[in-house]
């Protein structure tokens, strides 16, 4: 009977790591017949298991969701990259999930071979965040966007903007952006006939969804047009710099959210950024250390002047 446990366990985990499998590929992984696999899957069934079987000389086995979640087996890799993520998203940017996530890692842990509790103890204890922290998002706002991107289906919410107005917006949702910071939606909005970008947590959807849409692609890939749009419209001073530099030694220097990147000419790349402050604004693009010329706004070159002269007088 031991030996019978133990060789479901291996089926179930041979299920999990791949979609397919043929009865005589997994008699052959297992050493047994394929009249012993039949046996093998006939008992997962029983135990609860949605196993799909097909016949024919192409005919096997694939696992399919259930109506409940099932025991997973997870290798060594997987169970320490799952531990961390749960780790990590219980002090995230997804309010609602933290004591989620970690009662759901205690139960992992707890199942867990000391070696590799071990493992994520090093990780943990070698490992500091240095995350800028940004506003939290309701799980099931996320989910509710989620869902009705995946389904086509319009999205009627609530938003209130950077002023704290709040309108009546309906949207064809295309995808959820992160940015290490903040959550953001791209969609397409319907009575302004254009694309827009929203904070995710200043939206407040309603219920039920509006019609279906047959989906539509952005002009470009959705992180580019989120950043894009960051650097236009989310701040209220918004910056063109041109740095002397190519784009390709800046990117790694330069955070997700912290505006568009984009080459221009040979050593040279054009940065679509911008800050609720001017002095901020002047003290970030500093510390790239690397020359610039500010093409926008006027008020930014006025600012960068009066520091100018004031380091002047300082420096004597």
């Amino acid at each position: 009977m031991l030996e019978t446990s133990a060789r479901l366990l291996r089926v179930l985990a041979l299920l999990q790591g791949r979609p397919d499998w043929t009865g005589a590929a997994l008699a052959e992984r297992l050493d047994v017949s394929t009249r012993t696999v039949r046996s093998d899957i006939d008992r997962l069934r029983r135990l609860g298991y949605r196993v799909r079987s097909t016949t024919g000389s192409a005919g096997g086995y694939r696992l399919e969701a259930g109506n409940a979640v099932p025991p997973l087996l997870l290798d060594d890799d997987e169970a320490v990259a799952v531990a961390v993520g749960l780790r990590a998203a219980a002090s995230g940017s997804v309010a609602g999930i933290e004591e989620t996530s970690l009662r759901a890692l205690a139960k992992l842990e707890q199942t867990m071979p000391s070696r590799l509790r071990r493992r994520i103890d090093m990780l943990r204890s070698a490992t500091v965040s240095a995350a800028r922290s940004g506003p939290t998002v309701d799980a099931e706002v996320l989910t509710a966007v989620a869902e009705a991107a995946y389904r086509h289906e319009q999205l009627r919410f609530d938003y209130r903007n950077r002023t704290g107005e709040e309108t009546r917006r309906r949207a064809e949702p295309h995808r959820l952006v992160y940015t290490e910071r903040r959550w953001y939606l791209l969609a397409w909005d319907v009575d302004r006939r254009d694309w827009r970008t929203y904070r995710a947590d200043r939206i407040r959807p309603r219920t039920p969804n509006g019609p279906r849409f047959t989906p539509r692609e952005p002009p470009e890939a959705a992180a580019a047009h989120v950043l894009r749009g960051l650097g236009q419209t989310a701040w209220r001073h918004q910056a063109v710099v041109r740095l002397h530099a190519p784009a390709s030694s800046l990117a790694e220097a330069l955070p997700p959210g912290s505006g568009l990147l984009e080459p221009a000419g040979e050593g040279e790349s054009l940065w679509r950024t911008g800050s609720d402050s001017l002095n901020d604004l002047a003290a970030y693009i500093s510390a790239l250390d690397v020359p610039f010329t500010v093409e926008a706004p006027q008020a930014l070159r006025d600012h960068l002047r009066r520091l100018a002269d004031r380091y002047r007088a300082a420096a004597g």
